[in-house]
């Protein structure tokens, strides 16, 4: 047995393999331990990115919200608005036709009271020029063109 080389070969293996099991485990587990560390930290590194992804999407969503109430009272806000100036245009026509219509019965009342005018003036024209004739056949004389034109002078007065 001390004689087979296959022996000695297996002696100077168990050997090795006793004398370099702790450098060799030490080693290997040194880069497992390196790796894993690596690992680890990269599994921190991106549960912090996405606990940062989450707090921004949060950040986000909140300022989304508020966009969409700003933009729903901007909305509001220019109905109200619609409504209020459709309401003073509204306003504004009715008085507008208001002061149409009482400025067309003015020019109407106007119209008519210079009409009456009119036919008062020629009723006063006709009436003094019958009077003239009438007195003019009943009176004769000096005296009479005077009583004429004191008709006439009274006349109007009486008229109008």
């Amino acid at each position: 047995m001390f004689s087979n080389p296959t022996f000695w070969v297996g002696v100077g293996f168990v050997l090795f393999v006793v004398l370099a099991w702790k450098p060799l485990s030490k080693a290997i587990l040194g880069t497992l331990d390196e790796r894993a560390a690596k690992i680890k930290a990269q599994i921190e590194e991106a549960e912090r990115l996405r606990a940062e992804a989450q707090t921004i999407l949060a950040e986000y969503k909140a300022k989304h919200a508020r966009a969409l109430q700003e933009a729903q009272a901007i909305v509001a806000a220019a109905q109200d608005e619609a409504k209020r100036i459709a309401a003073e245009a509204s306003v504004s026509l009715d008085a507008a036709l208001k002061r149409r219509e009482q400025q067309a019965l003015d020019k109407i009342a106007q119209a008519e009271a210079a009409a009456l005018r009119d036919v008062r003036n020629q009723a006063v024209d006709i009436a003094m020029a019958a009077a003239r004739q009438i007195v003019a056949g009943q009176v004769q004389g000096p005296r009479g063109a005077d009583l004429i034109e004191a008709a006439i002078k009274e006349l109007p007065a009486k008229l109008h």
